[in-house]
């Protein structure tokens, strides 16, 4: 009997040890349970904070990346204004030569016309002096007895012979002092017009010469303005790079957390493909085609954004119309449309008149979106793909990246 209550007592003390046992046991895998779990949310929210980051910092990149691409398209627009008003200067100059040798031939012009001048007026001088002294001989002979001319045996035909000789005399100095007036008042005329002609020659070189002087001073302006846009390049450039050192701080980081996520989630045999899976559907690139489907619009014009959005990384190549090999802004828009049996004209400013206008309050995916000197698709959500730059090639951008003229709808 004392032999079984003691079976009896020794069972129930191993009993009470096991069930201790047991029950301590449970209560510390529960508290690991509690402390992974609690480290796996600590991990997550590290890791949230850091996607959050990079995000941002992606956002800076962005941004810079944007005004940088705008910087880059006014240094272009710059560059080919100055150009074209070095162009400009180089012809006022020419025009401004060829005004000089025009001054030099009509200054020769006037040169001779004086010389006929000043020998037609000496020429009337003479006549007229040498008239006033027959004229003062005839009247000096008229005063003389023609009874002399009688005595002298001439008669009154010889008198009447002499009076007849004076009269053609007379006649002939008289006509070839009006001749000699005729002529000079044809050559003073002609002298003053080619004086007025040389006058309005030298208001036309000063005239090109203040053209000149403007469009020299127009060019010192476009230099400054260059030398601002490259700097503001640079600085782009800087804060960009500046920016990706930080991501890639960000994204070291993140690969350090998202490893000790997956071996915490390992203890707790979860799958870390899912949760992979999940992490990069949140940090891929925005899918345009949810963007462009997401919009209000034609089924054509989606059609028209999202084929477009198909050649987003292929190169810009000036004057280029090839969506593979490489395009300008206007070449990109013109074989997009062309490729859906739409034309339209190849230049960015004779785009903004194709179509129809709308508001771009009223944009849709297909419309043209069109700036001062370049031209894009909307593709929905304030986003345009265009042809932006040779650095960049064909990209998404805010479509109010820079001042919107218009907005065009093909169809």
């Amino acid at each position: 009997m004392k032999r079984r209550m003691k079976k009896i007592l020794n069972y129930i003390l191993i009993s009470s040890l096991t069930a201790g046992i047991v029950g301590y046991m449970a209560e510390n895998h529960e508290m690991v349970v509690q402390a992974t779990s609690a480290a796996i949310a600590d991990v997550k929210n590290q890791i949230t904070q850091t996607q959050n980051q990079i995000e941002d910092i992606n956002e800076k990149i962005e941004g810079y990346e944007d005004e940088l691409a705008l910087a880059e398209e006014l240094i272009a627009d710059l560059n080919a204004e100055i150009i074209n008003t070095m162009t400009s200067i180089g012809m006022k100059e020419d025009e401004i030569a060829a005004k000089e040798v025009e001054l030099v031939d009509k200054q020769g012009e006037i040169d001779v016309t004086e010389q006929e001048y000043e020998s037609a007026k000496l020429q009337e001088e003479q006549q007229y002096t040498a008239m006033i002294k027959r004229v003062r001989d005839m009247y000096e002979m008229g005063s003389v007895d023609y009874m002399s001319f009688f005595l002298a045996g001439e008669g009154l035909s010889g008198v009447l012979n002499r009076m007849d000789f004076v009269e053609e005399i007379y006649e002939y100095d008289r006509l070839k002092l009006t001749e000699y007036e005729t002529t000079r008042e044809l050559v003073l005329a002609l002298w003053n017009q080619l004086e007025q002609e040389k006058t309005q020659l030298e208001a036309d070189k000063v005239s090109l010469e203040n053209d000149r002087a403007a469009l020299e001073a127009q060019k010192v302006n476009l230099d400054g303005m260059l030398a601002k846009k490259k700097q503001e390049s640079a600085n782009f450039e800087a804060e960009i790079e500046k920016a990706k050192q930080e991501a890639a701080v960000a994204k070291k980081l993140l690969q350090q957390e998202q490893k000790k996520l997956q071996q915490l989630q390992a203890q707790q045999k979860q799958s870390q493909k899912g949760n992979t899976a999940a992490a990069n559907g949140k940090y891929t690139s925005t899918s345009y085609t949810s963007t462009i489907e997401d919009a209000n619009g034609s089924d054509m014009g989606k059609k028209v954004a999202k084929y477009a959005c198909q050649y987003i990384g292929n190169p810009y190549v000036y004057g280029g119309t090839s969506l593979t090999n490489g395009a300008d802004c206007s070449g990109f828009t013109y074989r997009v449309y062309q490729d859906f049996g739409y034309s339209l004209p190849r230049t960015s400013t004779e785009q903004r008149s194709a179509g129809k206008g709308v508001d771009y309050s009223d944009a849709e995916p297909g419309d043209l979106i069109c700036y001062s000197g370049h031209v894009g698709i909307y593709i929905g959500g304030g986003k345009i793909v265009h042809a932006s730059t040779e650095k960049t090639g064909i990209k998404v951008s805010n479509a109010t990246y820079r001042s919107i003229l218009s907005v065009r709808r093909i169809l």
